[in-house]
């Protein structure tokens, strides 16, 4: 306020000087380039409050950034902790942090040169357009005359940074392939899908070509900037990232509401109402939404090289999480242990956590991005065991997908578990094979398939590959097929309380 204060103090006197000026052409041609001088000098001082834009009610200039992160850790230098610290923000939803991410990404400024990397720039902007909080009025209003106006500058400098975010993402897009493009939009719904109930309705506008092209409202002025006009270019590449369909948007909302959220409830129903063709998507949403997974398990685990990893910082709250984090100790530290070594993070599997150095922990930990503290948390074992199984470890992939199973370390979901069955089965693992021919047999929740006849076909391949537990449940199936058949009232019981 102070210098504020004082930038309209100097702004009189250069009024005043002008004013004198202007009564003798003489001296006004003799005082011009003094004039100049000081409006080099005032200028700078006024920010996004009182601009010169202020002054013909444009107000577009940019918000101040975030504060940098103070001190240095041990394990990260200042560049690390600034990173780390905007990502934390930028998971959490923070608008300006994910538009600083953005910009250090992109390399805007020299001492970032080591960090820029394209793809992800284009992820923040991305995820900072389609943040609520880089769109939502929060202003006062004055009348003027018959209309009222906004008369918030912040409102004002958040349009301007929107509308610079545009076309930023639409030149970073514009140079990408389609391999790259489709690496922004996976991690952006990955991050999205991370949020819950949330994301998931950020992600049903983003396809509802009800709004604008990231969800803000379709009459928004950056949105409509985006589109351009003959004598004005849009942001062709920007607009195109995600594609406008009813059947995503559905999909999305269905999502939602399966994480319990009433209002996307509430937002479901209207989707439903808003045209017939749209409620008759219904069934076939209901059957993808079963089976549906995100595109990462977590946040893709690559070394960029900056040498500064990108950290999953994605908020793992909520009563279903912790309560699967919390049985993370059930699992046998050997299994988390094969994963380290697969990782070559150390040189062979060991049986108890005691057992793994400190400097083992460590190496886990940098590669995850995390603090080094030298213990694993619940946390770091579970992504331990992610990541070997995102890097091709079969052994991983089917611990994992009993995790998903059993919710152990993991929140349940059938779907991510099948797929990680799946993905072991490909590599040849029996136990995988066994597995899915159980879940196929049972007909669970986000299983895909429910062909009995495909069960047969995969227990049988499975006994005949020698493992004991599929030939069991071979014969006890084809027991069950030689019996007389059962009453029709029988038929109609539930599973677990039939007479087998």
């Amino acid at each position: 306020m102070r210098e504020a204060g004082d930038a309209f103090a100097r702004l009189r006197m250069l009024r005043g000087a002008a004013e004198r000026a202007f009564a003798s052409r003489s001296p006004l041609l003799r005082r011009a380039p003094v004039g100049a001088i000081v409006a080099a000098v005032v200028i700078p001082l006024v920010g996004c409050d009182t601009g010169p834009s202020f002054w013909f009610h444009k107000r577009a200039s940019a918000c101040p950034r975030p504060q940098a992160a103070q001190g240095v850790s041990g394990q990260f230098n200042q560049q690390q902790q600034e990173i780390r610290a905007l990502r934390q923000g930028g998971f959490r939803g923070d608008f300006f942090a994910q538009l600083e991410l953005a910009r250090r990404y992109e390399a805007q400024r020299a001492v970032d040169k080591n960090l820029e990397d394209p793809v992800e720039a284009a992820v923040w902007y991305a995820m900072a357009l389609s943040n609520a909080g880089g769109y939502a009025p929060i202003s006062s209003y004055e009348r003027r005359g018959s209309e009222s106006k906004a008369v918030s500058r912040f409102d004002d400098c958040r349009a301007f940074e929107r509308r610079s975010a545009y076309f930023a993402l639409d030149r970073l897009l514009s140079r990408m392939s389609t391999e790259e493009r489709e690496k922004v939009r996976n991690r952006v719904i990955y991050v999205l899908s991370a949020q819950g109930a949330d994301g998931f309705r950020t992600l049903a506008r983003i396809h509802d070509a009800y709004f604008g092209p990231f969800g803000e409202p379709s009459d928004n002025l950056q949105a409509i900037q985006a589109y351009g006009k003959p004598s004005q270019p849009g942001a062709p590449a920007a607009l195109d990232l995600f594609r406008r369909n009813d059947v995503d948007a559905y999909l999305y909302n269905y999502l939602a509401v399966q994480t319990g959220d009433v209002s996307a409830y509430v937002m479901l129903k209207d989707f439903e109402r808003s045209s017939p063709q749209r409620a008759s998507y219904g069934s076939f949403v209901e059957t993808k939404a079963k089976r549906w997974i995100p595109p990462y398990e977590f946040y893709p685990p690559e070394s960029p090289d900056s040498g500064v990893p990108h950290s999953d910082e994605s908020d793992l709250s909520g009563e279903a999480r912790e309560a699967a984090l919390s049985r993370i100790n059930e699992l046998p530290f050997v299994h988390v242990a094969e994963a380290l070594a697969y990782l070559r993070v150390i040189p062979s599997a060991v049986l108890d956590e005691k057992l793994l150095s400190v400097n083992d922990a460590q190496t886990l930990e940098s590669m995850l991005g995390r603090p080094a503290n030298g213990r694993l948390s619940s946390i770091e074992k579970v992504r331990a065991i992610q990541y070997a199984a995102v890097n091709g470890s079969s052994k991983a992939q089917l611990v994992l997908a009993v995790m998903y199973s059993e919710g152990v370390g993991v929140p349940r979901d059938y779907a991510r578990a099948y797929h990680w069955y799946e993905e072991a089965e490909r590599q040849g693992s029996a136990e995988a094979k066994y597995a899915m021919s159980t879940f196929f047999s049972l007909g669970l929740q986000g299983v895909a398939d429910q062909d009995r006849a495909k069960a047969v076909v995969y227990q049988i391949d499975g006994a005949l590959s020698g493992f004991k537990p599929s030939a069991y449940r071979l014969q006890q199936l084809l027991a069950q097929v030689s019996r007389p058949p059962r009453p029709a009232a029988d038929r109609g019981r539930p599973y677990s309380e039939r007479d087998f």
